[in-house]
């Protein structure tokens, strides 16, 4: 593509996606499709000879665009929220023209220098002390991989990196985590060679927070079993109900059995920005780790997650791997990134964000973020307010665990397949898209505010629909 017809496709993508971000609430949040039913407008084998650029975007307009899960709608509050800003999107189209390899500093000066500006940067916002570092992986999945990894290279004379684990005569290496936690980490425990057996979770009290008592017992015990204890894994802002592990209290028990912590905050971290929200993330900073996904309740396009460690040297000393050809010189004073990690190739993830807090400013993150929770915690003041609804959480953060409980509903079973058939009703409306967990075995519906477009008419919608999706008229 010539620089004079690149720019003027550019034009037309750029005009796309405006007219696509200023039409998305006359779209269904939820398309009405089949599986295939894309499959089957798409031929089967490649073109033999070019085409134009109009006839791309015309089917692009017509088989793709209308046909995704609208994650930018301000009726989307499934999950958590995934919301790519303008200027957000604005430094991905940048950084991907750029195409720059962030895997050491030589091949990407500025790019490596920017990356280190800006975890600083939100390590300040967060409120996180100074002795932290950190880089940009692609999701929070990958960060507590990593992680694992590191604290599984801090037992002591256990040597992985070079020995592995099979046939050492060792005990079997045990992870710790809540009742709560997130699919990711048993599967970084299969990864790391720890497997699913290797996973003890701790239980949790009345609000889905774990037990230290209970954590410290199973660690004793663990030893006495011949156990290895290597990472505790504590969450502030769990996937079901965005409860509040305390880990002030964990980070104790971890100190004196001298055990990793793993903090996983990839969607509450947004909210640590707040200064009145600084209390639930008390003993953080006493973490080993920190995982905390700009990607989710920060506006940033999909793919950044962003992970903090206290003892760089530690990651360095558990991936790094030098050899001839990527030796560049440069000494202690230069970061090279693929050393603290298993990718080599790096995408340039700290342009989007240094451009968006530039954009937004810190105190207009802190407003759109201030005004999320203010909103969950009217729509949980209806909840709490309404005869045949009941919420199933303390409402932390921007997300609330709810469901109906209307008349002749007492059996769990009766309670499910009602809150089952609403949800499908909200749904199927295609103005909002909800989701549900289960929380100690009792299905709970879900709502997870986050979206800088939405507004508190959205939110008093939903809450009007899903009323009316209970009397069963839609």
């Amino acid at each position: 593509m010539a620089p004079d017809e690149f720019r003027a496709a550019a034009k037309q993508v750029a005009n796309r996606v405006a007219d696509y971000l200023q039409d998305l609430e006359s779209r269904d949040v939820l398309p009405k499709l089949e599986p295939g039913d894309i499959r089957k407008q798409l031929p089967e084998t490649p073109p033999e000879e070019p085409e134009p650029l109009e006839t791309i975007l015309d089917d692009y307009a017509r088989i793709v665009e209308p046909n995704v899960t609208h994650w930018q709608h301000p009726g989307f509050m499934a999950y958590f929220p995934s919301v790519a800003s303008g200027p957000g999107i604005l430094g991905e189209w940048l950084a991907t023209g750029l195409n720059s390899n962030v895997m050491f500093w030589r091949n990407a000066p500025a790019s490596t220098e920017l990356e280190q500006v800006v975890v600083d940067w939100i390590r300040r916002m967060l409120g996180l002390p100074d002795g932290f570092d950190g880089m940009f992986t692609d999701t929070a999945s990958v960060s507590s991989l990593l992680s694992l990894v590191a604290a599984r290279h801090a037992v002591d004379g256990l040597n992985s990196r070079d020995e592995g684990l099979a046939g050492r005569g060792l005990g079997r290496l045990r992870i710790y985590i809540s009742d709560e936690a997130h699919m990711s980490i048993d599967k970084a425990a299969i990864v790391v060679g720890i497997g699913r057996n290797g996973v003890r979770r701790i239980p949790v009290d009345d609000t889905f927070r774990m037990r230290p008592d209970a954590l410290a017992t199973a660690i004793s015990e663990d030893r006495g079993n011949g156990w290895v204890p290597v990472c505790v894994v504590a969450t502030l802002g769990t996937t079901s109900s965005t409860s509040v592990d305390p880990v002030a209290e964990i980070a104790a028990v971890c100190k004196n059995e001298n055990v990793w912590l793993h903090v996983d905050a990839a969607y509450a971290g947004a909210a640590a920005v707040l200064p009145e929200m600084r209390h639930h993330f008390a003993g953080w900073e006493h973490a080993d780790s920190i995982v905390f996904n700009p990607h989710k309740w920060f506006f940033t396009p999909f793919d950044a997650s962003l992970l903090f460690f206290r003892e760089a040297d530690t990651f360095r000393d558990a991936f790094s791997l030098v050899p001839e050809y990527i030796k560049t010189g440069g000494g202690e004073e230069v970061r090279n990134y693929n050393e603290y990690g298993i990718q080599l190739g790096r995408r340039f993830r700290a342009l989007k964000l240094w451009i968006q807090i530039r954009w937004f400013g810190v105190q207009g993150i802190r407003a759109r973020i201030r005004q999320h929770c203010d909103w969950a915690q009217e729509f949980a003041a209806w909840i709490d307010a309404a005869e045949d609804w009941e919420r199933m959480a303390p409402v932390p953060f921007s997300t609330v665990c709810y469901r109906y409980r209307g008349p002749g509903l007492e059996d769990e079973t009766a309670i499910e397949r009602r809150n089952a058939a609403i949800l499908d009703r909200v749904n199927a409306s295609g103005r909002f898209y909800l989701s549900h967990t289960k929380l100690q075995g009792r299905y709970t519906l879900r709502l997870a505010l986050g979206n800088p477009r939405a507004s508190l008419e959205h939110v008093r919608g939903v809450w009007e629909m899903l009323k009316v999706a209970a009397a069963g008229t839609i």
